[in-house]
């Protein structure tokens, strides 16, 4: 046992960087201005959501959107270093570990393929009204097997991902405890409202 625990958020984010650093359809991401963060799921079923990605922007990168004829803006990130956070990524747990390796990989890389294309805090949109999915879910998933398999066709380092492999129980038996950043659901904001910011830190 590890007594000083796993941390869960470090150890995904550089999964994710290898995956963008292997594969070139993710290219485009700066993971600087991506924030991870985990939250605790309420229930440890195998429903429900296993991660989301939160965009910081509105609809071509806008700081404000209009919603029942009122304008807003969204509460603002950074990190330590100021940095300004363009999308959060967040993992549910414990159900996200309690699925087996390929789900969590597709999961994982069905987040990172919604980030748009312009790494601009707003969400790759598909033609049609399901901008966000496309016409078909089971396509969209269909599409993130292909770069799950060729992402590991390309040898990432076993090491790096093989706690993946373990369900929730197994990573906190092997070492005592499991933590990570936290990030809150940042807030809308009434433009005529004080602008708020928090940190990813």
């Amino acid at each position: 046992m590890d007594g000083h625990g796993f941390d869960f958020t470090k150890n995904v984010r550089l999964v994710v960087q290898d995956m963008i650093n292997r594969l070139p359809e993710l290219s485009h991401i700066r993971l600087d201005q991506v924030a991870f963060s985990f939250a605790q799921a309420r229930k440890r079923t195998r429903h429900g959501i296993y991660a989301t990605l939160t965009p910081m922007r509105f609809q071509n990168g806008s700081l404000r959107t209009k919603r029942r004829g009122a304008e807003y803006t969204v509460q603002r990130l950074y990190d330590a270093a100021g940095r300004e956070m363009l999308y959060i990524l967040t993992f549910y747990l414990p159900r996200f570990m309690d699925v087996d390796l390929n789900e969590k990989l597709v999961t994982i890389l069905h987040e990172l393929w919604h980030i748009s294309p312009e790494f601009d805090g707003d969400l790759r949109r598909h033609p049609g009204r399901c901008y966000v999915h496309s016409a078909s879910q089971a396509e969209y998933d269909a599409q993130m097997q292909v770069l799950v398999d060729r992402w590991l066709a390309l040898s990432p380092p076993t090491a790096l991902y093989q706690f993946l492999e373990a369900n929730f129980t197994q990573l906190h038996q092997a070492h005592g405890r499991i933590f990570g950043t936290r990030v809150p659901h940042p807030k809308l904001i009434r433009v005529h409202d004080t602008t708020l910011t928090s940190r990813s830190d």
